[in-house]
C-alpha cells in the first residue's frame, strides 16, 4: 500500500520549486509518511508536491539524491527509501542504489538481492526513526 497523503508542508509553497525548497518540502512530506509507515511512488511524490511537467520525475529524483547526501552527512538512514517504483516490486529505482553507492553506503548490485536487503534495512531504520520521533511528540 502506498500513500497519496497531502500535507501542508508539502504543498505550502507550490510557486517556489527551487531545488532547495523542493528538497525541504520533500523531506517534510516523507517525514509525515514515515510516521504513518506509508511508502510512496515517484509519481505520487510528484503529484503530492504539485509538481508540473516537464521532467517531474527528474525533479523528484534530484531532490531525493540531495536528501540522501544530507542524510549521509548527518549519519541518518536514507529517508529517500520511502519512495518506491511501481515497477520494481516495492523497491526504489536503480538510481537510489547508485546514489547510495556514490555516498559509500551500498556496494551491491542494484538489481540483485543485495538491493532488496539494503532497501529493507534503510526503510526499517527510517520508519523506526520517525516512529520514535512521532511517539516523543505525542507524549509531550
Amino acid at each position: 500500500m502506498t500513500a497519496t497523503v497531502l500535507d501542508s508542508a508539502a504543498t505550502m509553497i507550490v510557486a517556489d520549486n527551487t531545488p532547495e525548497t523542493l528538497t525541504r518540502r520533500l523531506r517534510a512530506h516523507l517525514q509525515v509518511l514515515a510516521t504513518l509507515r506509508l511508502p510512496i511512488t515517484y509519481q505520487e511524490v510528484g503529484k503530492g508536491l504539485l509538481l508540473s511537467p516537464p521532467n517531474t520525475i527528474h525533479q523528484v529524483t534530484e531532490a531525493l539524491e540531495q536528501l540522501m547526501a544530507e542524510d549521509a552527512v548527518a549519519d541518518r538512514p536514507f529517508i529517500a527509501a520511502m519512495v518506491i517504483s511501481k515497477w520494481r516490486d516495492g523497491l526504489p529505482a536503480p538510481g537510489f542504489f547508485d546514489c547510495a553507492a556514490r555516498l559509500g553506503r551500498f556496494a551491491g548490485d542494484a538489481t540483485g538481492p543485495d538491493a532488496r536487503v539494503f532497501h529493507a534495512v534503510e526503510l526499517n531504520a527510517v520508519l523506526a526513526l520517525w516512529a520514535s520521533t512521532s511517539d516523543s511528540l505525542e507524549s509531550e
